[in-house]
């Protein structure tokens, strides 16, 4: 991640020693587990994924066309104003507008949206709006609006997966992921992705398998507590949406991208990925500036295809052992899958909240000058963001918290799942002896990279 690398710096004044906070997360993963093993049963989460619904008017209003269109036309604007500013704004990252937002306001803004209220992108994609609104003009001159091709669904959520890597390839492994002129070549390209995907293969289509954003911010909406069912805003308890299975291909790798780019970010910040990327360019001194770059950019996206592979090969690895201890003769990759995204969203708290708040309050002045220009549209452009609102070790408990919470959330849901398939109890907790081994994994490994970034 830009800017100011997790929102603060890593000086921590701890008042007991980094191992203790590894030691008691992993302490609390085993008992989860045996209470997990102890009291839970049957399966709760799918049968209440339904909720209750809001009051009709609540839900009217919520899902009314005016509203959607008034949030649509909003995005757009915002989707011209970001393509404006990195393309004729001023150079410098900071001074820009499309930076901050891009990486701070919808990149971290928009996820934590998503788990609060659920699938708000839906009404926020700007390609979304766009997309409608061409087939609201082709129906109203009396044209049907039709997809060139069917989707198949034969790649299921892969090409979402090769959108979403790029997007964070740009991010963790180019030099200079926020210059301007770079984003707003990566926002048209993407835009392109988004439309063109949409008008050959359908909106609903593409957007379930091929906008990355969209698949993301879907997955991570199954947390919250709101969603929408025939019709009409349910309430719910949080993590009910992650009941059940998850047939559609490409899901293991599309999560595997989700939690290994942040995974990623957090190695790439240690002493030894910096002493390397250091050395490539201590070694390429004499080449020239577009080669030393090149270099780090392919090491750089080497590496985080490791972590995306090590996700993946790992996850797999402790779904084999499940089925061979339940000596199952079906794949539970499907089954075992959804608790990976209360994970990926932990990641994501822990290693950005900071920035959110902190990077986040740039976008208050930049509003007021997106150009870079000198101007003061909203009389907002002298407003000092508060650097400390939070402190270093407030930062460090929230990260422990988050990634705590998130892994006992996968836990639960993958204790669910096993109640669900297996109807010998027994079988059931074996399947997942290897899914708390893959926790407690996460969570230490988690907290590492956590403490050395």
């Amino acid at each position: 991640m830009i800017f100011l690398a997790h929102g603060i710096g890593g000086v921590r004044d701890l008042p007991v020693p980094e191992s203790f906070f590894f030691t008691t997360a992993a302490i609390v993963l085993v008992v989860s587990f045996v209470l997990l093993g102890l009291l839970w049963k049957r399966p709760l989460l799918e049968p209440h994924a339904d909720g209750r619904r809001l009051p009709r008017a609540l839900s009217a209003v919520l899902l009314s066309t005016a509203l959607r269109v008034v949030l649509q036309v909003i995005a757009v604007g915002l989707l011209v104003v970001t393509l404006a500013t990195a393309l004729f704004g001023i150079g410098t990252e900071l001074l820009n507008f499309a930076p901050t937002f891009i990486y701070v306001i919808f990149w971290l803004g928009v996820p934590l949206l998503s788990i609060v209220f659920g699938n708000v992108w839906r009404a926020l994609s700007p390609w979304r709006a766009l997309a409608d609104a061409s087939v609201w003009v082709l129906e109203r001159g009396g044209r049907e609006a039709r997809p060139v091709l069917e989707w198949s669904g034969r790649w299921g959520r892969y090409p979402a997966a090769a959108a979403l890597f790029a997007f964070v390839a740009l991010e963790l492994a180019n030099p200079r992921p926020a210059y301007p002129r770079t984003l707003a070549i990566a926002a048209a390209l993407y835009s392109y992705w988004a439309l063109a995907g949409m008008a050959v293969y359908g909106r609903v289509a593409w957007t379930r398998g091929g906008e990355g954003f969209a698949v993301a911010f879907e997955l991570l909406s199954r947390i919250a507590p709101f969603a929408v069912r025939d019709g009409a805003v349910v309430v719910r308890w949080p993590f009910t949406g992650l009941g059940g299975d998850e047939r559609v291909r490409g899901t293991m790798v599309f999560v595997a991208v989700m939690l290994g780019s942040t995974s990623f970010d957090g190695f790439s910040r240690t002493i030894t990925w910096s002493n390397l990327i250091a050395d490539i360019r201590v070694d390429l001194a004499g080449s020239a500036q577009r080669t030393v770059d090149l270099a780090t950019t392919l090491v750089n996206i080497a590496g985080l295809t490791a972590f995306v592979a090590g996700v993946t090969l790992t996850y797999l690895g402790a779904v084999w052992a499940a089925r061979a201890l339940t000596r199952s003769q079906r794949s539970l990759v499907p089954d075992f899958v959804l608790p990976l995204v209360p994970i990926a969203a932990a990641y994501m708290v822990a290693h950005y909240f900071s920035l959110l708040l902190i990077q986040g309050q740039f976008i208050i002045p930049l509003a007021s000058d997106p150009f870079g220009r000198g101007w003061d549209l909203f009389g907002t452009v002298g407003w000092a963001p508060n650097l400390a609102i939070v402190k270093p070790d407030t930062v460090w408990y929230v990260q422990v918290g988050a990634l705590v919470v998130g892994h006992v959330a996968g836990l639960a849901i993958a204790h669910d799942r096993a109640v669900t398939i297996f109807e010998d109890r027994r079988a059931a907790l074996r399947s997942q002896y290897p899914m708390l081994a893959l926790m407690v994994l996460y969570t230490v490994g988690g907290l590492w990279l956590l403490s050395r970034g």
